[in-house]
């Protein structure tokens, strides 16, 4: 699915039987790239890489779960074997370290085989900018889902690259042993929802369009006046 996104080109192409939303996305003019969550499908990703003639800068991963992370290994693989500069990894934060090191034990209860635990260059950090690819992506921690789960942002084109945390109409699972309900909540309500009230860019709105992990696009002013996990 291709993405209409200010200065840049954004595609998301589903993966792994979960259908979780891998996202690419890359600078028309020097065909940059940053992959955000590649869980699986190596091969796919590799071939619309490949297809678009594009050099990955960075693979971003906003949570530790194998439909998100298990895919990174094999992409970082797989671009070396091409005579690309290494990728850096980065992400989540370090409070999902676990998930990233027990991504094969989760893939075999799922009877999945091709899935590998993933290892990161460094891990993002609260309140930190990302520059890859003519991108800034501002890193906010959402914990609820998981512990280290992040959020992506980019204040310019409008754009956040929310994993797990929020849907369209709804919001993401707490029922793991080390979620917590409560938790995303607030953390939907305190870092995500705020930044449809920070200024925008000159020629765009202030809101803001949600790259949910899994199902539709939406967007914080949506989710902030219908979404029913929001109320109150």
């Amino acid at each position: 699915m291709h993405v209409a996104y200010p200065g840049m080109q954004l595609n998301i192409i589903p993966v792994t039987p979960f259908r979780q939303h891998c996202s690419i996305l890359w600078n028309p003019e020097t065909r940059r790239a940053i992959v955000v969550d590649p869980g699986g499908d190596v091969d796919t990703l590799l071939s619309f890489i490949d297809g678009h003639d594009l050099v990955v800068e960075a693979i971003l991963i906003t949570h530790g779960h194998l439909d998100h992370a298990g895919g990174v290994a094999a992409l970082r693989r797989g671009l070396v074997e091409r005579a690309a500069p290494p990728p850096v990894v980065i992400g989540p934060d370090e409070r999902d370290a676990f998930l990233l090191d027990s991504i094969a034990d989760q893939a075999r209860h799922f009877g999945l085989e091709d899935l590998e635990n993933a290892s990161v260059d460094r891990f993002a950090q609260e309140g930190e900018v990302l520059e890859y690819a003519g991108c800034r992506l501002h890193v906010l921690h959402v914990p609820g889902h998981t512990p280290g789960h992040v959020a992506f942002v980019d204040k310019v084109g409008r754009f956040a690259f929310v994993g797990d945390v929020l849907f369209r109409g709804t919001v993401g699972r707490t029922d793991f042993a080390y979620g917590d309900g409560p938790l995303l909540i607030r953390s939907i309500k305190e870092k995500l929802l705020p930044l449809t009230r920070e200024p925008g860019s000159a020629d765009h709105h202030a809101d803001i369009t949600v790259v949910p992990g899994h199902g539709g696009l939406t967007t914080l002013d949506t989710e902030a006046a219908g979404n029913p996990f929001l109320r109150g």
